[in-house]
């Protein structure tokens, strides 16, 4: 069998998600953007030039420009310019799209990750559409910190709008719960 050559431009793409791998979520930075769902893609745009591909957790996220901004910095950092920046709302992000390891880095973080699956249909990285399906009432979440089933909702909304904040009955800690949508 024949080993393939990779092409200049295939090791550029390489090295961007490489590169973009180590970009942190600015709210929680425990976990990368990739980890997260919101590195959506890295491709060459039909004019040949580096596109990232990112998608907020929710259309009114105030991180985003922080997100662009940082992600710019690593591919300056890298010398990987010139390069574009793009934020695409559809399809929508959702929690499915949070990696196995992200969620178990939320937890050791101290935030409850999402339970469920929201059954999108639209995998990460994939230009596939599907309407969000919106979840009935769950049982409440696991606490992060002691294990125990017995917490309760004390707001809607936690340290940001993905989250809600919850309370453990059995240590009595608050915890960010990361709403699954």
């Amino acid at each position: 069998m024949q080993a393939t050559m990779q092409t200049p431009a295939d090791h550029t793409l390489a090295r961007a998600w490489q590169v973009l791998e180590a970009v942190p979520d600015p709210e929680i930075p425990v976990v990368s953007i990739r980890e997260l769902g919101i590195l959506r893609d890295v491709r060459r745009a039909d004019d040949g030039q580096l596109e990232v591909v990112i998608t907020p957790t929710y259309s009114g996220c105030p991180a985003m420009s922080q997100i662009a901004e940082d992600v710019a910095h690593a591919l300056d950092a890298a010398q990987l310019a010139p390069y574009r920046i793009a934020t695409t709302l559809s399809p929508a992000w959702t929690t499915d799209w949070i990696t196995d390891e992200a969620r178990e880095k939320l937890r050791a973080y101290g935030i409850a990750p999402p339970t469920g699956n929201c059954g999108s249909g639209a995998a990460h990285g994939t230009a596939a559409e599907k309407p969000i399906t919106f979840m009935p009432k769950l049982p409440a979440p696991v606490c992060p910190r002691c294990g125990s089933k017995h917490t309760e909702r004390l707001a809607q909304f936690g340290s940001t709008a993905c989250k809600a904040l919850y309370r453990c009955i059995d240590c009595r800690e608050p915890f960010d719960y990361f709403k699954p949508y």
